[in-house]
C-alpha cells in the first residue's frame, strides 16, 4: 500500500450492549465515516482486557447500564460481515485488529479474510498477532512458544493464498498441511493486506518478512517506534522486499476533552488506569513504580484480567501514576493530541489506529462532552 499523506482508522472493542449487539460498532463505524477515516477495525477477544471485578456502576457510571457485562464480547469476523453488508460503510476498509494467531487455526483465518475481501470488493484487512494468554490458556489452547506458533500461522496463510487452488502439503510443527486445498480467489488478484502487531525483535523480523503493515500496540515512546521501524525495514530488505512497501502504523488510545482538567480526570479513572496493567514492567519502571504483576511482567500478552478480584484490581490501579498514563496514550486538548501525534509522524508513523479512551471517563456528562473534541482530533489527523 502506498500512502499519500497521513491516514487513520478507528478501532472498536465489540462490547455487547444492553439494547443491541450492533449498536456500538455501528455507531463507531458511522463516526469513522463522518470524520474521514480510511478504515474501521474490530478487536478479537473472548473477554475484556478490563478486570470484570471493577467494571461496575461505581467505576463505569452510566456506561454500566449500556454495557452490563464487560466480558460479553462479540465475534469479530461475523460483525465485519454485518458491517460489509451495510451500504453506508462501503467506502471504509474493514479489518480485525488483531486476529488471535494462536487461538484461531490459520486456514480458518485465511478463509475469513479472503471472504471479507470478496464481500467488500477489495477492502478487507487482516490484522494479526500472537494473541494473549487470557484468550488462550483458559480455553485449553497451548500458550507455549506463541511467537513460533505465530510465525507458522502467518506462513501458512501466505502458503494457502499462494497455492492457486492446487493441493498443498507443508510441514509445520504447529499447522501441517496434507493435501489441503484453498480455492477461494483473491479479489481482482489482490489478497487482503496483512497488518502485524509486533513489538519484540523476533516479531519485528517476521513483520519485515511477511507483513504489508506494522501496527504495534505496547510501544509507548516515539524513539522506540523509530527503532522498531528500522528493524522492520532491515528484515524486509533481508527478505528481498522493499521496506517502503510496509505501512508504518500504530494502535493507540486517545483521551481528549474540553480542557486539561477533564482529560486528567479521565486518565485518573479506575477503568482507564486499569489499561496500564497491559503495559510491560519496563514502562512502569520508567516512572519509579514496579508493575504489580512483577518486575519482569511482559505486558498484555500475559495479562489474565478476569482472575483479578475487586480489591486487588483497585490496589493495582491505585499504584498507577499520572505520568505513566500520559506515556501510554495520546492525551490532552485536540491541539495537544495532534502535536503528540505529529511527533510520532516525524519518527516514521504514517497510519494511526485510534481507540477512543475518552469514553472511559466515569462521569457520563464529561464522557459525552468529549465527543466534540474527539471528532476535532480525528478531522485534524487528516491534515498531518
Amino acid at each position: 500500500m502506498t500512502l499519500d499523506g497521513f491516514r487513520f482508522g478507528m478501532l472498536d472493542g465489540l462490547a455487547n450492549s444492553r439494547f443491541s449487539p450492533t449498536l456500538l460498532p455501528t455507531a463507531a463505524a458511522l463516526t469513522a465515516t463522518a470524520t474521514g477515516a480510511d478504515s474501521f477495525w474490530v478487536g478479537d477477544h473472548l473477554n475484556s482486557l478490563i478486570p470484570r471485578s471493577i467494571a461496575t456502576p461505581e467505576h463505569m457510571g452510566a456506561g454500566a447500564r449500556l454495557v452490563p457485562k464487560v466480558d460479553a464480547i462479540l465475534e469479530p469476523w461475523t460483525m465485519l460481515g454485518f458491517l460489509a453488508a451495510r451500504n453506508r460503510f462501503r467506502r471504509l476498509r474493514l479489518g480485525v485488529c488483531v486476529t488471535d494467531g494462536s487461538r484461531r487455526n490459520p486456514a480458518v483465518t485465511a478463509q475469513a479474510a479472503a471472504t471479507l475481501q470478496l464481500l467488500t470488493k477489495g477492502r478487507g484487512l487482516l490484522g494479526i498477532g500472537v494473541g494473549e494468554r487470557e484468550g488462550n490458556e483458559p480455553y485449553g489452547v497451548d500458550w507455549t512458544k506463541p511467537v513460533a506458533r505465530f510465525e507458522e500461522a502467518i506462513a501458512t496463510i501466505r502458503a494457502l493464498w499462494d497455492s492457486g487452488g492446487d493441493l498443498i502439503t507443508r510441514d509445520s510443527p504447529y499447522f501441517p498441511l496434507h493435501n489441503a486445498v484453498f480455492d477461494l480467489p483473491p479479489y481482482r488478484g489482490k489478497w487482503p493486506e496483512i497488518w502485524v502487531a509486533a513489538q519484540g525483535p523476533r516479531m519485528l523480523r517476521i513483520t519485515g518478512k511477511f507483513a504489508d503493515a506494522w501496527v504495534p500496540f505496547t510501544i509507548s515512546r516515539p524513539a522506540e517506534y523509530a527503532a522498531g521501524l528500522a528493524a522492520v525495514h532491515v528484515a524486509a530488505s533481508d527478505a528481498g522486499r522493499r521496506p517502503a512497501d510496509i505501512v508504518p502504523a500504530l494502535n493507540r488510545a486517545i483521551v481528549t476533552g474540553r480542557n486539561r482538567d477533564d482529560v486528567d480526570e479521565a486518565l485518573g479513572g479506575v477503568l482507564m488506569k486499569s489499561s496500564a496493567l497491559a503495559a510491560p514492567a519496563a514502562v512502569w519502571a520508567r516512572h519509579g513504580v514496579e508493575h504489580p504483576l512483577g518486575a519482569e511482567f511482559s505486558g498484555v500478552q500475559d495479562l489474565v484480567p478476569q482472575t483479578i478480584d475487586r480489591e486487588t484490581a483497585l490496589s493495582y490501579t491505585a499504584r498507577v501514576p499520572l505520568s505513566l498514563m500520559k506515556e501510554i496514550c495520546f492525551h490532552g486538548t485536540p491541539d495537544e493530541v495532534l502535536d503528540q501525534v505529529a511527533e510520532w509522524r516525524d519518527r516514521g508513523l504514517r497510519y494511526l489506529l485510534v481507540l477512543n479512551g475518552s469514553q472511559l471517563n466515569p462521569r457520563l456528562r464529561k464522557a459525552a462532552a468529549a465527543s466534540a473534541p474527539f471528532g476535532k482530533v480525528l478531522r485534524g489527523l487528516r491534515k498531518l
